[in-house]
């Protein structure tokens, strides 16, 4: 039966297009790409046995263009559309107009969608059904006045969420009553850019929870199952980084708790085909209902690594009417995965998202590596910033995380800031290596603002190398820098996290196998050691791996990856620019839609006061005043498309106080 699909129409871009893809082929099933103008020559339309132009490069104009992608399978001749994660693939509008136009929709049926896509709905049917739920509302009446009250009678802090939201856009943490109208504003302005509905609902802020879920699985013949937990807790604006399954916190007695919960739920809508039961879990093992995600999770990877199973085939093989062929005692789970998402962002600005083009796109294939990115691929500023899913699999959870941490010293990304460095982080930390998570673990731990510290050992060691490596190879002339034999300090420049570290190397005289570094006037004095790869640092010792421009250095349990001189532009670490006297213009950090802008020209503000909402990569980001002052002039109107370092406002100096 499942023949009957091809060829199947995948509406969506990316690494999950080409995901589908795969298994389609795998299967014997004709693909259909769409495609926008900014994707006409992207890897997942090459992939696809034939394309279709489907708009403009605005995700509005193309990949939310429902009309557009019916009419695209009618021109193909497709059969079935899969809609991928993001963009359509929860709108049960669009699931039901798939239906009414004779093709087979690979998802949940449309009311099951409708029952749970919705946050609120589905709120209502898991409280109906004894499931888990944390104070809150979700009822109608989406009124300030309703919603303001029900925030006190909630008690702060609150989450605001999109009702149709997902990926943590629309979402907002309040803590006090005053921030609460601006806060909604901004949650229903992000929903309705990102899912074309503004309406909320509310939620006791719980500070430091696992996060929790359930894969489920059904099909049109009255079979339905889960597949275990995945760990999502690592987290970066609501959106998750991490994730590995099984949780380190999940035992068989709690799996079977949360697994029946997801199931009775589903049950209840009628569910079939894949999709996701989300949880909030504490300490004590006691659990709370938060989503559903109607569709296939970006990080449904780790599942598969657990089960052997493909979870796009089951997604078909149901939507085709066959029968899964599976029971819950079937389902078994062997060894542990783990998933860290390679996202285009910068880390120390505050995860401003990164485009262009990525010139060199490096990984080794002992992982498995889902992505749409090779050499010389742009990074549109129009779409989400996942460049690459790293998926690593163990016999046990320390065997799997030292897997991945493996791959991810190796991977090399050049042209677009990345996170590379912060998902290694994570994974050396001590708390994440014990297992003990908690949606706030990047905070707590420190980890983002540890990444713009090298440790002086390490950064003595790198610098060392090229002044070593005559030593090492009996040659100084095949030396990267450059070398002398007399006693001279030669620079070094090298960066992390795209942040630059600067040292000098001066040669010990008669003794090439020695060289003393100089960081901020402190000194180290680095030598060979008699081991492969390890030098001496002042006693300490330190393994280095040379990669050309790109150097993994292993000290005291961590790891740090180095690249040689690329250093960044002010104006990319900090949004804005400001001129000498405290006066200045601030400019646009990326390409983006200015959705907000919350001042006049005459008005004064404060430090740290919001300025400018800009919309890009699907999220909204914050141009903040640098300093006091008043705003001379406003560049730009609401609505606007600017590219980046576009001019937004110029401020004033704030008046001097001083009296003459």
């Amino acid at each position: 039966m499942i023949e009957t699909l091809s060829p199947v129409l995948v509406a969506n871009r990316g690494e999950i297009a080409i995901r589908v893809m795969r298994t389609c082929r795998r299967l014997g099933l004709g693909t259909v790409a769409v495609y926008s103008d900014a994707d006409a020559r992207a890897r997942h339309v090459a992939e696809a046995d034939c394309s279709v132009h489907i708009g403009a490069s605005p995700a509005v104009d193309s990949y939310l263009n429902q009309a557009r992608i019916l009419e695209a399978a009618r021109e193909s001749g497709a059969r079935a559309v899969h809609p991928g994660y993001g963009f359509l693939s929860e709108n049960a509008d669009f699931a039901q107009a798939v239906v009414d136009a004779g093709l087979v929709w690979v998802g949940p049926p449309p009311t099951a969608m409708r029952a749970l896509g919705d946050k609120a709905r589905a709120k209502a049917l898991a409280e109906q059904h004894q499931v888990p739920l944390l104070p809150g509302y979700h009822a109608d009446d989406q009124s300030l006045e309703t919603l303001q009250a029900a925030a006190n009678r909630i008690g702060y802090p609150v989450l605001i969420k999109a009702s149709a939201g997902g990926g943590g856009r629309g979402m907002r943490v309040v803590e006090a009553a005053v921030d609460f109208d601006s806060a909604l504003e901004a949650a229903r302005r992000e929903g309705r850019a990102s899912f074309g509905d503004d309406r909320v609902l509310l939620e006791r802020y719980v500070a430091r929870p696992r996060h929790v879920e359930v894969q489920i699985m059904g099909d049109a013949h009255g079979t339905l199952i889960h597949l275990g937990e995945r760990e999502c807790s690592i987290q970066r604006r609501y959106q998750k980084l991490i994730e590995e399954s099984p949780s380190p916190a999940v035992g068989p007695e709690l799996r079977e708790r949360m697994g029946q919960a997801a199931l009775r739920l589903a049950r209840a809508a009628g569910y079939r085909n894949a999709g996701t039961v989300e949880f909030l879990l504490d300490d004590d093992g006691a659990f709370a209902f938060l989503e559903v995600n109607a569709r296939l999770q970006v990080e449904h990877p780790v599942t598969e690594a657990i089960t052997g199973l493909d979870l796009v085939e089951l997604q078909l093989r149901a939507a085709a009417g066959e029968p899964l062929g599976l029971s819950q005692d079937d389902v078994v789970l062997r060894g542990h995965a783990i998933e860290a998402r390679v996202i285009a962002e910068d880390p120390l600005a505050g995860f401003l998202p990164s485009s262009g083009t990525v010139d060199v796109f490096q990984y080794t294939d002992s992982v498995r590596v889902d992505t749409w990115v090779a050499d010389n691929t742009t990074v549109s500023p129009y779409y989400d910033s996942l460049l690459a899913k790293v998926i690593a699999y163990g016999a046990d959870r320390s065997a799997a995380t030292h897997t991945l941490a493996c791959a991810l010293r190796d991977m090399r990304i050049d042209g677009v800031r990345h996170n590379v460095d912060l998902l290694l982080a994570t994974l050396e930390s001590p708390a994440f290596v014990e297992g003990k998570l908690d949606t706030r673990f990047l905070a707590e731990h420190h980890v983002v603002e540890e990444l713009a510290e090298v440790p002086l050992p390490v950064l003595a060691a790198v610098a060392a190398l090229d002044r070593l490596a005559p030593a090492v190879v009996g040659d100084p002339w095949r030396a990267r820098t450059g070398w002398r034999q007399a006693r001279l300090a030669q620079p070094a420049v090298w960066t992390r996290a795209g942040r630059e570290h600067r040292a000098s190397v001066t040669a010990v005289p008669g003794d090439m196998s020695q060289v003393r570094v100089d960081v901020d006037g402190e000194s180290q004095h680095v030598r060979l050691s008699a081991i492969e790869r390890r030098l001496n640092v002042d006693g300490d010792s330190v393994l280095v791996f040379d990669h050309g421009d790109m150097r993994v250095v292993e000290w005291r349990g961590r790891s740090y990856r180095l690249e040689r001189g690329r250093p960044v532009r002010v104006e990319d670490r900090v949004p804005g620019r400001r001129s000498a006297g405290g006066g200045g213009e601030l400019t646009a950090p990326m390409p983006g839609r200015i959705v907000k802008i919350g001042v006049r020209p005459g008005e004064q503000v404060v430090q740290n006061q919001p300025l400018v909402v800009l919309e890009a990569m699907k999220m909204e980001h914050v141009v903040a005043a640098p300093h006091a002052g008043a705003v001379a002039e406003v560049h730009v109107r609401e609505g606007e498309l600017v590219s980046r370092d576009a001019l937004l406002l110029t401020l004033r100096a704030p008046e001097s106080n001083m009296v003459e």
